[in-house]
């Protein structure tokens, strides 16, 4: 009885060392590159191998970013206003990568995400003029997404972890 459970446990315990091993094989053959056009982050080109037959989901969202308001006085005149306000996460994007059905190699074709504006400042908040006259109409100008992150997992563990940043390098770095 007492080798039986030992012989178990020994073999529970190879399961586990080799699971995790398995996750941690895996191979980026080229990085996905990040792209930044106004409020889209667009992830193109990642091809990775090693990820065996347990499907790899890849997640990415824009997670900051900045937007920019227009004040038109009563009048309607049009000024720009002073205070950038940010910008919220927008909704996560997810992709299989495709390795169940390709011998463990995955690959992100093409993966984009936006941020989205927040609700309508107020103009005191925007930097409309008059300290804080509330006689402006606030309207959006420009959304500029300014940052990304990339999860792969696989059966809920992450494999493979990137953030993004405008201006950055467009292989992203390491989490």
């Amino acid at each position: 009885m007492r080798k039986s459970l030992l012989t178990i446990v020994a073999a529970l315990i190879a399961v586990a060392v080799t699971s995790s091993i398995a996750l941690a094989a895996v191979n980026v053959k080229s990085f996905p590159k990040a792209s930044f056009s106004g409020d889209t982050v667009t992830l193109t080109g990642g091809n990775f191998s090693g990820l065996g037959s347990v499907p790899a989901i890849a997640t990415f969202q824009a997670t900051a970013g900045v937007a920019t308001y227009t004040c038109s006085n009563q009048g309607g005149n049009q000024a720009p206003g002073q205070n950038p306000v940010p910008a919220q996460p927008g909704p996560p994007s997810t992709a299989d990568l495709g390795n169940a059905d390709h011998n463990g190699r995955g690959t992100i074709n093409n993966l984009s995400a936006s941020v989205v504006a927040p609700p309508t400042p107020s103009a005191q908040t925007v930097g409309c003029g008059g300290g804080g006259s509330q006689n402006w109409t606030v309207t959006l100008n420009t959304l500029t997404a300014t940052a990304a992150h990339l999860e792969i997992t696989q059966a809920g563990t992450v494999v493979f972890c990137r953030n993004y940043t405008l201006g950055g390098p467009d292989i992203g770095t390491a989490c």
